[in-house]
């Protein structure tokens, strides 16, 4: 990678990457674009240019005028949203990524898009899933993923892009608040201990879900990206994992710096069914032998850290 073009740059993975991208590649190297302006460190700190993915043409247009090599697909409505709002999730998640590939394909760039663990479905085995298994997703956003995968191998065997990607579990940042996944519970939970001291989970006690600490989830793009291409199997659906927790762990690690930190429930029933389709645990073996994936953040260091982030963050005022 040496010329970075990113959608969705303001997004929760973009937000970050871009600046790690900046950092390790050089500012003017990383072109962020997204659908709407904002006077964010993403948009001041480089080339930033505004996008809709849907706009093929205009998405060309951007990667010719910087000469860009690679491109990183992260625009997508996630989960929650995308049941709420399924042909939007439609035309953004699969028209954008069909785009993607193509000013890939036109361009021999580069290319990454994040699957999810949304791509299984209920079928699919639920304690330590496999790399390769059964994928009948129940949800919009499942199906787009699933498709997504699909249409990715599908440009590296026909067109010889080189397409690669990763099924990402649920993410967890400070530097962004939740956006509309289902799992977005691990992050607000973070939140409301700091300024409330308290939390009503909308997932269930002992529903347990896989997640990763978001610097273990930049640096698993990365190094995705860079890892040699023969050695790659499983190009564009890596699973990769950190953790596997319920709201009951997350709110035990919270409680050895809040002790006083109190877990209520008021379940919600679509994103409940969503987690209950998805897996408890997943297996991240064929990353780790084909490319070296290992997270460095475990549920206490991720708290630790998390809290540390976000009281600076919260209480600097």
């Amino acid at each position: 990678m040496k010329k970075i073009m990113v959608t969705g740059a303001l997004g929760q993975i973009g937000s970050e990457l871009i600046l790690k991208l900046r950092r390790d590649y050089g500012s003017n190297q990383v072109i962020a674009t997204d659908i709407r302006e904002t006077e964010d460190e993403v948009v001041q700190s480089g080339p930033f240019e505004l996008l809709d993915v849907t706009d093929g043409n205009r998405m060309l247009e951007i990667a010719n005028q910087y000469q860009a090599d690679t491109i990183i697909h992260l625009a997508a409505l996630l989960s929650a949203t995308a049941e709420a709002k399924p042909q939007l999730a439609w035309k953004i998640n699969m028209d954008g990524l069909m785009n993607a590939l193509e000013v890939a394909r036109e361009r021999k760039m580069q290319f990454f898009t994040p699957s999810s663990i949304g791509a299984f479905g209920p079928t699919t085995p639920k304690d330590n899933t496999p790399q390769d298994t059964i994928q009948r997703p129940t949800t919009m956003y499942g199906v787009n993923k699933v498709s997504g995968e699909l249409l990715s191998d599908y440009y590296y065997q026909k067109f010889g892009v080189d397409a690669r990607g990763l099924r990402f579990p649920g993410l967890i940042s400070y530097a962004t608040p939740p956006g509309g996944g289902t799992t977005d519970y691990a992050v607000q939970i973070y939140y409301d201990a700091i300024l409330k001291g308290e939390y009503t989970s909308y997932i269930a006690k002992d529903t347990f879900m896989d997640m990763m600490y978001m610097p273990d989830a930049l640096n698993a793009i990365i190094n995705l990206m860079e890892a040699d291409p023969s050695k790659l199997k499983h190009r564009n659906s890596f699973n990769v994992t950190a953790m596997s927790v319920d709201p009951e762990a997350i709110a035990a690690a919270i409680r050895k710096h809040i002790p006083a930190f109190k877990l209520d429930y008021n379940v919600d029933p679509v994103r409940q069914a969503i987690a209950d389709s998805w897996p408890n645990s997943i297996d991240a073996s064929a990353a780790a032998a084909e490319w070296g994936f290992k997270a460095e953040y475990d549920l206490d260091k991720m708290t630790v850290d998390m809290l540390d982030k976000l009281k600076e963050k919260l209480l600097k005022n």
